[in-house]
């Protein structure tokens, strides 16, 4: 080959190779107007909190909740439906990225995962059938057959103040996948009573014939929850949460799904 052709065959070779440098790195550098977008694990059944509407759309308190911190904050979410005792597992498995539905924080979580600071302060109540003879001191001192959700705080408490005492025995704590079965168990006299957080017996007995017996003073903190090294996504909730609380929106929200 021609010297002066071999010499310029080399040239357009290096001159096309630092072209395509410029190109991968103008490409690489480039702006994105894409959002993070973060799976938000919820309890599907949990009125007022988060549900899933006739149409399959979740809603409720939290759900609208990290909807409007994402708009505030820039980033969208992906809500996902989960079965409640498996819910903290797909977090810690990365199949989501935070719980957003009424969990309270408690040692025993706090083992496994990480939480915001505190957005919500409730109590545990007991629904019993109309017409019940039952107390909630027969409650507390294990006269009754008692319904609850499989791994949430009511379970945790029946199992610390009831079965652990010897108040009651372990056959008469039923265990559900959520409190709707439960309640069904109650109106079919299966069991006497069932116990869940207040907000959620009061919207859940509605238009059925069963009452709030009362309330056990528990002043469980809510907060979402995170993966143990993720306090990034730990930080961003937390402003989140002062923005929305000292927004407009908050009490809006309150009264929407009467919180209080």
């Amino acid at each position: 080959m021609d010297k002066r052709i071999l010499t310029t065959f080399i040239a357009a070779i290096v001159v096309l190779a630092v072209a395509l440098c410029g190109c991968t790195g103008t490409a690489t550098d480039a702006p994105t107007d894409e959002k993070t977008t973060y799976i938000v694990g919820i309890d599907g059944d949990y009125k007022p909190y988060s549900w899933m509407d006739l149409d399959g759309k979740a809603t409720g308190f939290d759900v609208e909740s990290i909807q409007w911190i994402a708009d505030e904050m820039g980033f969208e979410v992906e809500i996902k439906p989960m079965a409640w005792d498996g819910i903290i597992p797909a977090l810690q498995q990365g199949k989501i990225d935070m719980v957003y539905s009424g969990m309270t924080i408690s040692p025993e979580r706090l083992e496994k995962v990480n939480f915001s600071k505190p957005y919500w302060i409730t109590n545990q109540a007991v629904a019993v059938r109309e017409g019940s003879d039952f107390t909630i001191d027969d409650v507390e001192e294990g006269k009754v057959v008692l319904g609850v959700q499989r791994g949430c705080t009511a379970h945790t408490w029946i199992d610390q103040h009831l079965v652990e005492t010897g108040k009651i025995s372990e056959d008469d704590r039923k265990l559900y996948k959520n409190v709707q079965l439960a309640l069904n168990d109650l109106l079919n006299k299966r069991v006497d009573a069932v116990m869940y957080d207040v907000p959620v017996i009061k919207e859940s007995i509605q238009g059925k014939p069963l009452v709030m017996l009362g309330e056990i003073q528990t002043d469980e903190e809510y907060g979402v929850a995170v993966r143990k090294d993720d306090n990034e996504l730990r930080a961003i909730i937390n402003e989140g949460l002062d923005k929305l609380m000292n927004s407009p929106k908050w009490e809006e929200l309150k009264q929407e799904y009467k919180m209080e």
